[in-house]
């Protein structure tokens, strides 16, 4: 009995023993399916294009950028190339306000004079005279925009003259008298830039652009049948010019200025009209010209206000 008890507690030890050795065992995981074999092939296309595309688009970005540098290295920004300094030395500063006037005038006068013997006993006399007022603020220093008004009056009178081309040519022929006036008033914006010459900042030259517009009246009147005849027109024109000058402080805020008109772009249309003022003709014209003009030339007078010190 005792042999049997023995045993029987030999054998449980043994058990207890081998399943406390033994690795608990773990419950077993869920694998995804595998994928069959018509899907395999499919997924590996599918990675390869994405791969082609990508690679695609990196060598089209760098290229890209390549081009951009190359173009960046041919043509810099103005501010990158070469830094002049016009601006270094300051002419009128940001914050003030400019007023000025200029003016023209000029005459011409002949008296029994000749022109390549072809044209003589010329009796002619002209005046032409400008006001223009303006006003402009400077955004900038140096940088300025403004309004601009205008007046123009021009009178010719033309007493006497004989054209002669020679007895071959049998043109012979005398112009009695010739008379023509004409009022015209305008109104343009500008902007002008100024470039300092000494360090003072007192003598300076500047560049003007202007867009104008400009109308009027002229009346014309001529000989004929031993009666003097009348005609009228009306004028429009609209006009881009460029106008530089120079300009020098003669007093602490009074500016004196001379412009030089060089021609720009301009659209003229005009109606001719009688006596009675019933239209009889009209006509349109456009040119572009760039040449000094001498009726063009200015003087001027500028107030700068609300100035500040000079350093």
């Amino acid at each position: 009995m005792k042999r049997i008890l023995f045993l029987t507690i030999l054998f449980t030890g043994m058990t207890l023993a081998a399943t406390a050795g033994s690795p608990a065992t773990e419950a077993p995981a869920t694998e995804s399916p595998a994928p069959t074999p018509e899907a395999a092939p499919a997924d590996t296309l599918r990675y390869r294009s994405e791969r082609a595309r990508k690679r695609k688009e990196l060598r089209t970005d760098l290229e890209r950028q390549r081009k951009a540098a190359d173009v960046e290295e041919r043509f810099l920004p103005t501010r990158k190339r070469i830094d002049r300094e016009i601006d270094k030395i300051k002419f009128a500063y940001k914050g003030e306000v400019m007023m000025g006037l200029t003016a023209s005038y000029g005459t011409l006068s002949s008296d029994d004079t000749d022109f390549m013997v072809i044209i003589d006993k010329i009796d002619a006399s002209g005046t032409i005279a400008t006001v223009k007022p303006f006003f402009g603020y400077f955004y900038r220093d140096n940088k300025c925009v403004g309004m601009r008004f205008g007046y123009t009056h021009l009178d010719g009178k033309l007493d006497n003259m004989n054209i002669d081309l020679g007895e071959n040519n049998d043109i012979n022929m005398a112009v009695p008298y010739l008379n023509a006036a004409s009022d015209s008033y305008s109104f343009g914006i500008f902007h002008r830039s100024y470039a300092g010459l000494d360090p003072r900042g007192r003598f300076g030259l500047f560049a003007e652009f202007e867009l104008s517009a400009s109308t009027g009246h002229t009346r014309f009147s001529y000989e004929s049948g031993g009666a003097v005849k009348k005609v009228f027109s009306d004028n429009t024109q609209l006009k881009l010019a460029f106008n530089p000058g120079a300009a020098v402080y003669i007093f602490p805020n009074v500016c004196a200025t001379l412009s030089f008109g060089l021609g720009g772009i301009q659209y003229t249309t005009v109606t001719q009209k009688d006596a009675e003022g019933n239209k009889v003709g009209s006509r349109q014209a456009s040119k572009m010209k760039f040449k000094l003009n001498i009726a063009a030339i200015n003087i001027g007078m500028t107030i700068h206000l609300w100035d500040k010190k000079k350093e």
